[in-house]
Parts: structure tokens; C-alpha cells; sequence
């Protein structure tokens, strides 16, 4: 699969083979690079299972369905002093689980998100979380803000 250049006229082929002036042969040897592929290919095929490292854990198999974004979940917040908030309205920590049982739209499989200070006391929030799960809800969250740099 060779290409001749030739020097154009007659008789021109002959005078090019021995000795006149050869043109530059403008044609890419693809084979050294298809060989140095292949090569890299077969390195990175075995070396990428060694590369991820983690730990083995089995996840069991649920059929859960899958949350529903189109209602907003119910948010109880607590604040500094200890207050507790469903949505915006205070609430006692003894009314928690009547309120939230009256206004989960899909009973007890309702998002739940408890929103606690960083200055509020750790046992209130765990108070809150404890009656909430306590009455059977199933599906409740920690909400937390990302770090920002600085």
C-alpha cells in the first residue's frame, strides 16, 4: 500500500530511484501508536480495580418508594432558648406528636426535618426526635448547613 511520488514527465520513476532528489513521504505509520494504545489500555484496564479503595460494606435490599418531591416535608425547629417550632408556629414539646399526626398528608411515612440551634441544648433535640419516633414516624432528617470557606 506504498505511494510512489514521481518527478512528473517520462522516464521520471527511474531517475527518482537512483539517486535524483526523493520527495518527503507525507503518510503517518499508525501502528506504533495503535501498538502504544492498546498498550495503555490493557495497563489502565488492570490497574483501575486496584485503584478504588473503600470498605466493603452489604447494603440490604429495600422496596421503598421513592420520596415524593412534590410536597414539602414538616419542619420542626429548635431554637437557642429551647423553643420548639412546627413550621413557624411555637409548640410545646407535648403537643409535637398531635400536631404533626394532624397535618401529616401521608400519615406516618411524612418527611420529617428537625432543625436544631447549634446553640440549643443536645438533649431537647433528642427529646423531639425521640417522641417523633417514638409515635411511628418513619422518615426524619437532620438539617444542617454546609461549611463555607473562609
Amino acid at each position: 500500500m506504498g505511494m510512489s511520488v514521481g518527478s512528473g514527465g517520462g522516464g521520471g520513476g527511474r531517475r527518482g530511484r537512483r539517486g535524483g532528489k526523493r520527495a518527503p513521504v507525507s503518510e503517518i505509520n499508525v501502528t506504533p501508536l495503535v501498538d502504544v494504545m492498546l498498550v495503555l489500555l490493557i495497563i489502565f484496564m488492570v490497574a483501575a480495580p486496584m485503584m478504588t479503595v473503600g470498605v466493603p460494606i452489604d447494603l440490604p435490599e429495600t422496596q421503598a418508594k421513592a420520596m415524593n418531591s412534590d410536597t414539602q416535608p414538616i419542619t420542626i425547629s429548635v431554637n437557642p432558648a429551647g423553643e420548639i417550632y412546627l413550621q413557624e408556629t411555637p409548640i410545646a414539646i407535648d403537643e409535637v406528636v398531635a400536631k404533626l399526626e394532624a397535618i401529616a398528608t401521608t400519615g406516618y411515612n411524612e418527611r420529617i426535618y428537625v432543625r436544631g440551634d447549634t446553640a440549643a441544648a443536645y438533649g431537647t433535640v433528642m427529646k423531639v426526635m425521640a417522641r417523633i419516633s417514638a409515635a411511628g414516624f418513619k422518615n426524619i432528617g437532620l438539617v444542617t448547613l454546609q461549611e463555607q470557606d473562609k
